[in-house]
């Protein structure tokens, strides 16, 4: 008798400034397969994006589903912008005003459809981590750390219309991606980071005002213990592994 599970198979995409990896997970968010990487291909116009995508499913069990999460503003699977690919080399190098264009109101959600030829989910990849973490129930916050700052809202488990935190300023001219992101994590070192991370939290928690707030992504692990005694008791640090498992709860949301 065959132990796999019944439901749909979800071939779960998390795109970053440096990586792309996927995962085909069972509906219990099991994954079937070693999950598969490659370093994120640069000038990287949606075109390729679509068959970098493909490319990684094709390694992997054949699927029902897709649940993609990527960096910028999405609506509706449409991208809106996005903030890495539109630069020749990756995060922190130039923009190229050509990729701008293209990335701007790109149908991602429509190109992998019709690339992939199965149902697609195209979200912030904050939001797909969020529904990786949320009970949802009452007023919960995500905050993604990694490349940059990403973030997502839900309430009573309904995800609200995105906003880019990330680009809001900070100080000295900094936006929040600037002063959080992996390129000042190692430039500062992780005891004067974290006590940013702190700091943001503050700032955000008298804006938002949310019951539960989640840190995922790949450095809230870097957080130091001091400043994590420090963030709030209602502040939960998640694995990375968030944005995995979220691929499948997103779709449990969404028939809701």
């Amino acid at each position: 008798m065959s132990l796999r599970n019944s439901g749909p198979v979800t071939l779960t995409i998390d795109c970053g400034g440096g990586g792309i990896k996927a995962t085909a997970l069972d509906s219990r968010g099991t994954a079937l397969a070693t999950p598969v990487r490659t370093p994120t291909p640069y000038p990287l116009p949606p075109e390729l994006m679509t068959k970098t995508v493909a490319d990684l499913a094709a390694a992997l069990p054949k699927a029902d589903r897709i649940t993609m999460g990527m960096p910028g503003m999405i609506r509706h699977g449409v991208v809106v912008a996005t903030p890495h690919y539109v630069c020749k080399s990756g995060p922190r190098t130039r923009v190229l005003p050509e990729l701008v264009e293209q990335w701007h109101f790109f149908d991602m959600a429509r190109a992998l459809r019709d690339a992939l030829d199965m149902p697609a989910l195209v979200l912030n990849d904050a939001e797909v981590a969020g529904y990786g973490a949320i009970t949802g129930k009452g007023h919960e916050v995500i905050l993604t750390l990694g490349t940059g700052l990403g973030s997502a809202i839900f309430d009573g488990g309904t995800l609200a219309p995105h906003i880019e935190f990330s680009q809001l300023p900070v100080k000295w001219g900094l936006t929040y991606d600037d002063y959080l992101g992996e390129h000042e994590r190692l430039r500062l070192g992780e005891v004067h980071w974290s006590r940013r991370v702190r700091r943001a939290v503050e700032s955000l928690r008298a804006a938002i005002m949310w019951d539960r707030l989640y840190i995922g992504g790949g450095n809230g692990a870097h957080i130091t213990d001091r400043q994590r005694g420090l963030i709030g008791s209602e502040v939960v640090i998640v694995p990375n592994d968030a944005g995995v498992f979220g691929g499948v709860r997103a779709w449990e949301f969404q028939d809701e």
